[in-house]
């Protein structure tokens, strides 16, 4: 299966490098390149990629936005932002308004072809250190009284085991990690996530994740 992505990214150089690499892999097209974040929507309005990957720093339209109105435009295209830095201001409204994965631009280029593989798939992916971040970001809010995400109830009528694997999604492991963690089958993990989103009203895994920290089930194992 062929994977078609398209790169939004201000810099000409960090584009023609990306479709560089990315055309010399067998199961990847690039369809695109945008340099701000109006013509990502553009683009991916005119090419609906699988993947786009999003810098969030950018002119006109900034990374953040730009992925609101992808999510809203063309919600069966998954976005992983592939970004410099990450901080408390990007992170965590990164993740809100719908990204799939977060990833920093020193990833290992093995790892970027594997990382559009797990969004492309269905999956989350969060590098290291923004799952960390993610975690703590979601924990203040919640100290501080802003952790109730609108009024949905506490998972209580998740099962035990769906539970487990709720907070393994919060901690931002993919599903192989799962289930070697619970010592269950990977399509027993698969089948396990798309009872949780349905139970839970949402379409990503990512949303289900902030939703577990928001709700302190990330403890619940």
């Amino acid at each position: 299966m062929t994977i078609r992505v398209a790169v939004a990214d201000d810099h000409a150089v960090v584009r023609q490098g990306l479709r560089t690499f990315l055309e010399l892999q067998d199961e990847i097209e690039v369809v695109g390149e945008a340099a701000d974040g109006e013509e990502a929507v553009a683009l991916v309005e005119r090419t609906a990629p699988d993947v786009v990957l999003l810098d969030l720093v950018m002119p006109r339209v900034d990374g953040i936005e730009a992925i609101r109105r992808i999510r809203e435009r063309c919600p069966a295209t998954r976005i992983l932002v592939l970004t410099s830095f990450a901080d408390d201001r990007t992170v965590l409204p990164a993740v809100r308004a719908g990204a799939a994965g977060y990833l920093l631009k020193d990833v290992q280029p093995p790892e970027l072809v594997a990382a559009i593989r797990t969004v492309h798939g269905g999956e989350a992916l969060l590098a290291p250190p923004v799952a960390t971040m993610l975690v703590e970001q979601l924990a203040a809010e919640q100290g501080g009284g802003a952790g109730a995400a609108g009024g949905r109830d506490d998972g209580a009528h998740l099962t035990p085991r769906e539970l487990e694997v709720l907070a393994e999604l919060a901690r931002g492991r993919a599903n192989k990690a799962i289930a070697l963690a619970l010592g269950v089958s990977e399509r027993t993990v698969k089948t396990h996530v798309s009872n949780i989103l349905g139970k839970l009203g949402f379409s990503d895994r990512t949303q289900a994740a902030v939703y577990a920290v928001e709700h302190g089930l990330v403890h619940k194992t």
